[in-house]
């Protein structure tokens, strides 16, 4: 009597109507593990279509209450800034920010999809840009609070636009450039395993595992050093920080993973206590800019000096947000083994590219990486070193030829990463 054995599992040879499917399951049940009753509040492009119906499928199936998708559409973006009188750009719809900010407030989960042209906005008036923006960010802070503060189930994950795709693949043609793009997202996004809920657990697991060695260390600050003397940068760390990676629990009690794809251990800095100099390892794509080449000095905890090889007026504005905007709200461990790194990928966006190097976030602090910090009011939070901003953005610093060390408040150093691994 002869016995069959299964074939091996081969996502690769599924039709892409099942890899979506099978992605949009992922989004819903790890992503966001979206709980019976809840409603969910999605944020899309309007190419991204065909993966929200599936979300939205997905979602209804495993109970949601209603699912409301707010889309974006890059021309009509571009139209406000050829045609809208300048007023415009001061402007923001505070009547949406204070809908989806009640929408949270009452139980909401938030979904966003990433994936827009991140050049967008590269040839349009960078204060312009600048305005827009803080207008937003103005708007948006009531709930922006309620996601730093991890009070609901929350995620974010990336959707393939010809766009995109050609800026990360140019010598393919549109079609090619995005069937690769869309492979590469299903494989950061461990959305290729027969089971990826429990490839996730796994992923998980380890995450926390390293969380809680370096919770247990409770170092002062780290230094960064890199072998070409570019970075030597040393980022003090909050008094009663915490270290966090992997899904963890949000203040409704729902198990999620805010970041797919992620490979960091983070925590946040001391908003005084940042000194020296570093250098971007990879470009920052921000709203519409391609910002390369960073190089930036702080003392005290503050930027006095920024450059850029290209996009550097943007940057320069960026920084000029607000008080906040010139100091750390987060920083980040990622080994240079990360998937992401070895892809060898340049996503030019940084839900993907800040997991394939160390990095660091000028602006906003997370309240959940301070002991308590979920309950302290934002004077509770500044007494500890937590930085406040209408701003947060993740640029990357560590590669293959990055050391880091743990200080002791005492100065004594104990190496953390060497060559970019783990030591």
């Amino acid at each position: 009597m002869s016995t069959s054995v299964p074939a091996p599992f081969d996502f690769a040879s599924l039709p892409f109507e099942e890899k979506l499917d099978r992605f949009a399951k992922v989004a819903v049940h790890v992503g966001l593990n979206l709980q019976a009753g809840q409603e969910l509040l999605i944020s899309a492009s309007i190419e991204m279509l065909p993966l929200v119906r599936r979300i939205t499928e997905h979602a209804y199936k495993a109970g949601a209450l209603l699912v409301t998708t707010f889309y974006g559409d890059d021309e009509t973006v571009l139209a406000r800034y050829k045609y809208a009188q300048d007023a415009s750009f001061d402007h923001a719809a505070q009547w949406m920010a204070d809908g989806i900010a009640a929408a949270f407030k009452s139980g909401a989960a938030r979904l966003a999809l990433a994936g827009s042209n991140p050049a967008l906005l590269a040839g349009q008036d960078p204060a312009k840009v600048s305005r827009a923006n803080i207008a937003g960010s103005k708007a948006n802070k009531p709930a922006m609070e309620l996601i730093t503060r991890h009070a609901i189930n929350w995620s974010i994950l990336a959707a393939a636009t010809p766009a995109w795709a050609k800026l990360v693949f140019p010598g393919l043609e549109e079609k090619e450039a995005v069937a690769k793009l869309w492979d590469a997202i299903f494989i950061a996004s461990r959305a290729t395993s027969e089971d990826p809920v429990a490839a996730w657990k796994a992923h998980s697991k380890h995450l926390h595992e390293r969380v809680a060695y370096l919770n247990a260390k409770r170092f002062h600050s780290l230094r960064f050093h890199s072998a070409d003397g570019e970075t030597d940068l040393t980022v003090g760390l909050a008094d009663d920080h915490l270290w966090a990676g992997g899904g963890g629990e949000a203040g409704n009690g729902v198990f999620c993973n805010a970041n797919i794809p992620t490979e960091e251990c983070f925590t946040t800095p001391h908003k005084d206590r940042v000194n020296g100099k570093v250098k971007a390892s990879k470009p920052l794509s921000h709203q519409g800019t391609l910002i390369e080449n960073i190089q930036c000095v702080f003392e005290g905890g503050k930027i006095v000096s920024a450059r850029a090889t290209a996009g550097e007026d943007v940057l320069n504005r960026l920084i000029s947000t607000d008080e906040g905007a010139r100091r750390l709200g987060e920083v980040a461990l990622v080994p240079h083994s990360s998937p992401i790194a070895q892809s060898g990928v340049l996503f030019w966006n940084t839900l993907f590219d800040e997991n394939a190097a160390s990095h660091i976030a000028l602006g906003q602090a997370y309240a959940t990486c301070l002991k308590e910090g979920e309950h302290m009011d934002e004077a509770a939070l500044a007494a500890l070193g937590a930085n406040s901003s209408l701003i947060h953005v993740d640029w990357m610093i560590g590669s293959g030829q990055m050391d880091v060390d743990g200080l002791a408040a005492d100065g004594s150093s104990e190496p953390l990463m060497r060559k970019g691994e783990w030591v």
